[in-house]
């Protein structure tokens, strides 16, 4: 029994001295990485076509939020054969979420998978309809029917925080003009 308690304070000693240990997840696919600028992210989509990034007309900026989405389609020309739709979230003009969808026609989830559990350990979560893995920085969620997510948990902890700040604002403005009925 005691010698159960030592591995386990022995493991949590090592994982807290030497986060280097704790789970190394990618934070992003192939070139495009998160935390990297607009123009960086452009300029490395237009080098690698598997993504079928078109330019500019694949750019769209949404002005009230400081976000700015590019949306790519591997199919629409010589784009991967693996991919089809991907998204690219941007705040304040750095990368923070890559949303990719692999082509069910040559690719299927149980085999992602796979290969991501073999490289990553056993997922953090997981569900009928999604299984994520999960460090201090990025989220990687891998969901059905076959989409993977490179998330930078900082700036989504700090868009969900905002968002819920401005949804209270905005629930006590419509108490107080109820109140005044």
């Amino acid at each position: 029994m005691n010698y159960q308690k030592n591995i386990i304070f022995l493991t949590l000693f090592i994982f807290i001295l030497f986060p280097q240990f704790a789970k190394d997840l990618p934070k992003g696919y192939k070139n495009i990485q998160l935390g990297m600028s607009l123009e960086d992210t452009k300029t490395n989509l237009i080098k690698d076509s598997s993504f079928g990034y078109h330019g500019e007309r694949d750019v769209s900026l949404v002005p009230s939020n400081q976000t700015t989405l590019i949306e790519t389609d591997s199919q629409r020309g010589l784009g991967s054969s693996f991919l089809s739709h991907c998204w690219f979230q941007f705040y304040d003009e750095k990368l923070f979420i890559i949303t990719i969808n692999v082509n069910p026609k040559r690719m299927d989830y149980y085999s992602i998978f796979t290969t991501l559990t073999k490289k990553y350990g056993e997922p953090d979560t997981i569900s009928p309809n999604a299984a994520s893995w999960k460090n201090d920085e990025v989220t990687l969620s891998l969901e059905k029917p076959l989409t993977l997510k490179y998330i930078d948990n900082e700036t989504f902890d700090q868009l969900q925080n905002y968002s819920n700040i401005q949804k209270s604002a905005e629930e006590e403005t419509r108490q107080m003009f109820l109140d005044e009925l």
